[in-house]
């Protein structure tokens, strides 16, 4: 651990957000700036210890280590190929019986004194997961990254066809037969998210659009970069600005190829372009009774800012 200080750690900064709601580009945008590390899913808060982690991700959960073994590979080999996976495979298998908790600030020590940025979706998919992150880490930073309902409604179904949205269990039963309804899997995330928030001190959390950030990204990131309490001049803001900098922002090899959304990874690049405003009144593309938001989404999303 090269002699660094657990004690003296600068504390992460967790992204918490639901799927498809930017997450995986401003990640790597706010990792960009010098003092921060942007890595992959690492999905560690899931469990107590790396051996039930490692016991949950199998067979098409798999993927969901990818993040973990391309962080390990490049923190320890400095880079990712065949060879540094296989040796992230051994790292992980030596540390099995560590809690996630030693594990997570293991790669905090690795990488200080830089700043981990972590935005695995998963976390906020549980609350029990979002009380492992602060009984672990009590004085770190979150950023509560919105999208629209319906924008985020309609990217998630475009996601292996609506799989996704399966997945999270996201469906009305209350219709004959049961429908695919994204806002659902939005409701529950952005419940266990506030809920938890509610605990953080104002000066640990911060709150914004996704959209707001993608069209003006000089003034947002500025304000991030402020609320972090580091430098946010021009030159930095201009590293943040460049994702695909990132070397965790491509395709990863054979056997971790991905550690994030898999859209991201082909196209990493921040591009100027203006997200038009959305709007939580009428019907939704995805329900075949023409019906729209129901109350409580209607009543999240007008809290959060969304008209």
């Amino acid at each position: 651990m090269h002699g660094k200080s657990d004690s003296n750690l600068v504390q992460p900064l967790f992204i918490l957000g639901a799927p498809r709601s930017f997450t995986s580009l401003i990640c790597a945008m706010v990792g960009q700036h010098p003092d921060n590390y942007g890595v992959p899913e690492l999905n560690l808060f899931v469990a107590d210890s790396l051996k039930e982690v490692w016991e949950q991700m199998v067979g098409l959960r798999q993927i969901q280590l990818h993040g973990l073994l391309r962080t390990v590979a490049y923190l320890y080999s400095g880079e990712q190929t065949l060879a540094s996976v296989d040796m992230a495979r051994r790292w992980v298998m030596l540390r099995l019986e560590r809690s996630t908790a030693q594990v997570y600030r293991e790669l905090c020590v690795r990488v200080a004194p830089l700043r981990v940025v972590d935005k695995s979706p998963i976390y906020v998919a549980r609350y029990e997961n979002l009380m492992r992150i602060h009984d672990v880490f009590p004085c770190a930073y979150y950023l509560h990254l919105l999208r629209h309902p319906r924008t985020q409604g309609e990217s998630i179904l475009k996601v292996a066809e609506g799989a996704m949205a399966i997945l999270v269990n996201s469906i009305d039963y209350t219709t004959e037969p049961p429908m695919v309804d994204p806002q659902i899997a939005w409701c529950r995330i952005q419940e266990n998210i506030l809920k938890f928030l509610k605990i953080i001190p104002d000066s640990n959390k911060m709150r914004l659009h996704g959209e707001d950030i993608l069209n003006q990204p000089n003034s947002y990131l500025k304000q991030i970069c402020q609320w972090l309490k580091i430098s946010d001049d021009n030159q930095k803001i201009q590293a943040m600005l460049h994702p695909e900098d990132s070397p965790f922002a491509c395709l990863g090899p054979i056997g971790a190829h991905l550690g994030n959304d898999i859209n991201f990874l082909r196209s990493p690049r921040f591009r100027y372009q203006k997200i038009p405003s959305s709007t939580l009144d009428g019907s939704l593309s995805w329900r075949r009774d023409g019906g729209g938001f129901n109350q409580t989404t209607l009543e999240l999303a007008t809290e959060m800012g969304y008209q």
